[in-house]
């Protein structure tokens, strides 16, 4: 294998094989067929962390300002994952979500998102009222709603396996098990150690997720955020009760923050989720409550970005708090949107970790942000859209990495 024990250096060597890493690697060796490319996963198979554990939602772009990397990339994402689909076979389905204002305070809010939509091109949007928003979600309550009819839902699992098999099949090389220990430099070029061996490459990418500020640093950069784990946790509607939720139907988003909020979605297997919840963890990888890891506490502690944001938003937090322990408080939120779900409709599901990126002050980094450094390229933050604008980002990546 190029790139270990004294052989020819790499090309370019991917840390992390989740669904913007592979995508990373399969855009770098098609525009550059020639090249030796690397993925490196620790864990034993791809997709193990934010691209496999979140709810497959196709994001069209209404949220973000515009402008912003997460605006732009969302549209152009949403073109090529579709494309993608078609051409390899990955299913997935238009199924269409409303945005729902549960009172007229919401309605304001919910103007100025169709706004931002249309500023951002996606297409079809359009205002309802509650009568023409039973036609689309008959079981739905609010005073108005948002449609998007280009909103919808895939696998992104799926879209990742399928990055890794046209990428090895193409020449690639995608090693699980292989988790990064140390990151050195030696004559202008990255040597990476991982669990499994070494490694030496003329470019180097991290798409590390959760991990991703620790792994620029142990490159040498300093990234400015850090990031901190949000857990998410999701119930399933029991399947007789499923017929409550014909598509994907949200609540007006807080602006403050960048999640959207509990909603209920239909996914490509007809199951009703509902979820998730933003509460923080106390692991990096914490999928449950009881997931404890004294070093991510450490720095979390430390770091005092996380203790502004905590002294600012406590109150918000206690509330996320009081849902995780509270089933009937869950259901209160989503009664909301669906008047007629009850507790008893709610079977839990497995959780998800979002990487949340903040800064030193307590704000929190609402875009992509990525960092160049010589012959290294960090992808530190990669928030919702991401796997929807995972293509998107794998171009903007690849010609950063081109140019060194």
């Amino acid at each position: 294998m190029n790139g270990t024990n004294g052989t020819k250096p790499l090309d370019v060597l991917v840390v992390g094989g989740g669904i913007v890493g592979l995508a990373v690697a399969r855009r770098l060796q098609e525009r550059n067929p020639s090249w030796t490319i690397l993925v490196l996963e620790k864990e034993p198979g791809v997709a193990r962390h934010q691209t496999g554990r979140n709810s497959g939602v196709i994001h069209s772009g209404i949220y973000y300002a515009p402008g912003s990397l997460r605006a732009r990339n969302c549209r152009r994402g949403v073109e090529l994952l579709l494309r993608f689909c078609e051409e390899h076979g990955v299913p997935y389905s238009l199924s269409g979500k409303v945005i729902v204002a549960a009172d007229e305070a919401e309605r304001g809010r919910l103007v100025g998102l169709l706004h931002r939509g249309e500023t951002n091109g996606v297409p079809g949007l359009r205002m309802l009222g509650r009568a023409e928003l039973r036609e689309i979600e008959p079981h739905a309550e609010g005073v108005a709603a948002l449609h998007s009819p280009s909103s919808g839902v895939v696998r992104f699992a799926e879209v990742a396996a399928t990055l890794r098999r046209l990428f090895e099949t193409g020449g690639g090389r995608v090693l699980t098990g292989a988790r990064v220990v140390r990151i050195g430099a030696s004559g202008g070029e990255a040597r990476v150690h991982t669990t499994t061996g070494e490694f030496t490459c003329r470019r180097l990418v991290t798409c590390a997720g959760l991990q991703s500020d620790r792994v620029a640093r142990m490159a040498g950069d300093e990234p400015e955020i850090r990031i901190l784990p949000f857990r998410g946790e999701y119930y399933r509607v029991r399947p007789e009760r499923a017929g409550l939720v014909r598509g994907l139907i949200y609540p007006t988003p807080d602006p403050r923050f960048p999640f959207l909020g509990v909603h209920l979605h239909r996914n490509l297997d007809g199951h009703v989720d509902a979820g998730p919840s933003a509460v923080l963890a106390l692991a990096r990888e914490g999928y449950r409550r009881r997931d404890v890891n004294l070093r991510d506490l450490g720095e979390m502690a430390r770091y005092p970005g996380f203790r502004r944001l905590a002294s600012r938003e406590w109150r918000v937090g206690l509330d996320e708090i009081h849902r995780s322990l509270s089933k009937r408080a869950f259901t209160r939120r989503l009664a909301r949107l669906v008047p007629e779900i009850r507790v008893s409709d709610l079977i839990a599901a497995p959780s998800g970790v979002r990487a949340i990126a903040v800064l030193p002050d307590g704000r929190i980094a609402d875009d992509f942000r990525i960092l160049r450094r010589e012959n290294r390229t960090h992808v530190l933050s990669a928030p919702s859209p991401a796997a929807t604008a995972s293509l998107a980002i794998a171009e903007q990546v690849a010609a950063l990495v081109e140019e060194e």
